[in-house]
């Protein structure tokens, strides 16, 4: 059955209804955007959404980082100005189209996303003449080579929604690399001298990576914006994906683009959220401080042959190699995770808690547990064992701990249960999101199936473990 697309809205008003003009004005804004370098892992971008002859030059800064650091998913969060709405809505029927062709839907997120809260649900209204969401199109046509898009329209900009929102963003887009932007015009028709006095409030707070304090500013009607609740959300789920960093990288507003200053002017910003890189961290990428149990070089080597050539039997049909587990620690029994990475993507991830024989083969079959039995993600294909890293974990021995201040985020991993739901988190895991203690503890607990504050009563068992990464 064909998909029913979205036509576009704002084609030959908002911006060229040609291809070819649409594309020569956004090269030309791009060729003129020089936006400072961002010094980390890029995972979200702030955009404005006038139309362009206002905002183009101040969207493209924020695009030009983006072609650099090229995205196959994006994830648009942009407020409702035509229709009153609980929540928020997400178009699921088709792509969406504009001068450069169809951009199509991502229904692996979409699908995850409406199962994760019922804060999200389809309002037709809300897209049909909204030009906030589309006007981001054909900048992303044009700095990537494909992607596809999850089109989330907020009704309710509150600040529990926000968080809300932000959380199941953040569950359907765990393991996975997908940018995400928020589409926000700042101030609207003040004078020129107080547009910019709200401004800056509203950009300090943003450089700050402060969502509380941008909520609190808000609130108190400090600064405005007609996006300030996706640009919440942008920040709450990036900080719980890993996020540490937000810089403001252009702005300007309708008097400085048309040079009349004498009546109310509009705030367009561009920024740029990302992942630090630490100082002294390989590739850039922060990594837990992983626990020494005595493997040699050749006994890593040897696991990771077995974990690679038992996925790649299996996958292919093929008998298993004759590959040596004899060496003295490969039949020690251990607690063992096995994750299958595909670039900055999880791919899968299984293991054990407690031993349940040789390490050898605890390894074998956890790996071919990752690569076609996680419940999350679909069998590994063929094609795709030249292209996959395997990472294995060694755990040691599980630890009850009664005090949570023990927790020592980067070191430990945390096993949490209650009754008869029960969660696991390596240590890494922590790290590689930006986790503190705290959150840590509540993703382990949502993990298990539990309220998120589970671990904060008497029930609730909460275990410590490190881990040998390698």
């Amino acid at each position: 059955m064909a998909e029913k697309i979205r036509e576009s809205a704002i084609a030959g008003s908002w911006y060229p209804a040609d291809p070819g003009h649409l594309k020569k004005r956004i090269s030309g804004y791009l060729n003129a955007a020089d936006p400072p370098e961002i010094e980390g892992e890029l995972m979200g971008i702030i955009s404005p959404h006038a139309g362009y002859m206002y905002s183009g030059g101040v969207a493209a800064y924020a695009y030009k980082l983006v072609a650099k650091n090229p995205f196959e998913r994006v994830l648009i969060i942009a407020p409702s100005h035509q229709t009153a709405f609980s929540g928020s809505s997400i178009y699921r029927d088709g792509g969406y189209r504009t001068p450069f062709g169809v951009v199509p839907l991502d229904h692996e997120l979409i699908n995850l996303l409406f199962e994760n809260t019922p804060l999200i649900k389809y309002v037709p209204n809300a897209d049909t003449r909204e030009h906030s969401l589309e006007i981001q199109l054909p900048f992303l046509q044009l700095v990537l080579p494909r992607f596809t898009m999850v089109p989330i329209i907020m009704g309710d900009q509150g600040y529990d929604n926000c968080r809300r929102l932000a959380d199941a963003i953040v569950s359907a887009c765990r393991g996975k690399r997908v940018l995400m932007v928020a589409s926000t015009d700042l101030s609207h028709y003040h004078s020129y001298s107080d547009a910019r006095r709200l401004d800056e409030v509203f950009m300090d707070r943003v450089g700050a990576f402060d969502p509380d304090g941008l909520a609190g500013e808000l609130g108190k009607h400090g600064c405005e914006a007609c996006g300030a609740g996706p640009v919440l959300t942008l920040l709450l789920a990036a900080r719980q994906m890993g996020a540490d960093r937000a810089g403001v990288l252009q702005y300007a507003n309708s008097g400085d683009v048309t040079g009349d200053k004498s009546g109310g002017v509009v705030g367009y910003m561009a920024a740029a959220v990302y992942k630090s890189t630490p100082a002294g961290t390989a590739e850039g990428k922060p990594r837990a401080t992983p626990t020494d149990l005595g493997f040699s070089p050749e006994e890593k080597k040897a696991l990771h042959e077995l974990a690679y050539h038992a996925i790649r039997s299996r996958c292919l049909g093929e008998p298993m190699p004759d590959i040596r587990i004899e060496l003295p620690k490969l039949m020690e029994p251990r607690g063992a995770f096995v994750c299958i990475h595909k670039g900055e993507d999880l791919r899968g991830c299984i293991g054990v808690i407690e031993p349940r024989g040789p390490l050898g083969e605890t390894i074998r079959k956890m790996a071919i547990e990752a690569a076609f039995g996680d419940p999350r993600f679909c069998a590994l294909a063929p094609d795709e064992l030249d292209s996959i890293d395997i990472e294995i974990s060694v755990l040691t021995p599980l630890q009850r701990i009664t005090d949570p201040a023990e927790i020592e985020v980067g070191i430990h991993g945390l096993y949490i249960r209650k009754g008869f739901k029960s969660g696991l988190l390596l240590p890494q895991v922590a790290v590689e999101h930006g986790w503190d203690r705290v959150r840590f503890l509540e993703w382990t607990c949502q993990k298990a199936g539990l309220p998120k504050n589970a671990w904060k009563e008497l029930e609730t068992e909460i275990h410590t473990f490190s881990a040998d990464v390698f």
